[in-house]
């Protein structure tokens, strides 16, 4: 048998260690998936059925209006809080949704906060799936369940729905979130219907969207 000296085997492992590197240098690495930073609930609900908050506490009260019409509903819940704008962060926050949904996404609601005045004087949804004359049926229906309730509570402001494409709205992004469900309707809420008058626009949210679901499935 013959002895290599200790310079020669120090040279044949170094040189074994480079053509493994080199053999991987020729592959794609699976790398884990980015981390997400912030915190993202989810609560299932009625399968395909979802209500969101994804600026969670930013949009001031916007989670706890959503919280409280998945318990009204029965939709499954998400809450995004303190998630950074970046891809892998809103695939993540797709798969939540995807997850609450337990299947398809027949039916997404999205409730966010706009801060342009302290209060706009209007709620304005934009929409996924639903065409003009079914918007004009659903601000009808918002409009006789908030009018409902205003007139047992007059100290609240009255806000107007504007619903597109029956209204012209600001526009939500469509190749998010918004290119998954069949339905959606993307709510942005002024800044007095949350802190202010929430209890009393929370229950008209919820009831408008219980009984947005028939209608939409109708149409």
């Amino acid at each position: 048998m013959i002895r290599l000296s200790r310079r020669i085997r120090r040279f044949a492992s170094v040189a074994s260690g480079l053509v493994v590197l080199a053999g991987c240098a020729g592959r794609p690495m699976d790398l884990p998936p980015a981390p997400v930073s912030g915190h993202i609930e989810v609560r299932p609900g009625r399968p395909g059925f979802v209500v969101a908050a994804p600026h969670g506490a930013s949009d001031v009260n916007a989670d706890e209006i959503a919280a409280a019409i998945a318990r009204r509903t029965g939709f499954g819940l998400v809450v995004a809080t303190g998630l950074s704008p970046a891809r892998h962060v809103d695939e993540a926050y797709e798969r939540r949704v995807l997850e609450a949904a337990q299947g398809p996404l027949r039916f997404y609601a999205e409730i966010h906060g706009n801060n342009r005045a302290p209060c706009a004087g209007r709620i304005e949804i934009a929409t996924v799936g639903i065409d003009r004359e079914l918007a004009l049926r659903l601000r009808a229906l918002a409009e006789v369940i908030r009018d409902a309730h205003l007139r047992a509570n007059p100290e609240v402001q009255r806000l107007d729905v504007l619903i597109e494409p029956a209204d012209a709205v600001t526009g939500a992004e469509r190749d998010g979130i918004l290119r998954l469900p069949e339905q959606a309707l993307h709510i942005e809420l002024p800044r007095c219907a949350r802190p202010d008058f929430r209890d009393t626009y929370t229950t008209i949210l919820a009831e408008f969207l219980a009984q947005s679901v028939p209608l939409a499935a109708g149409r």
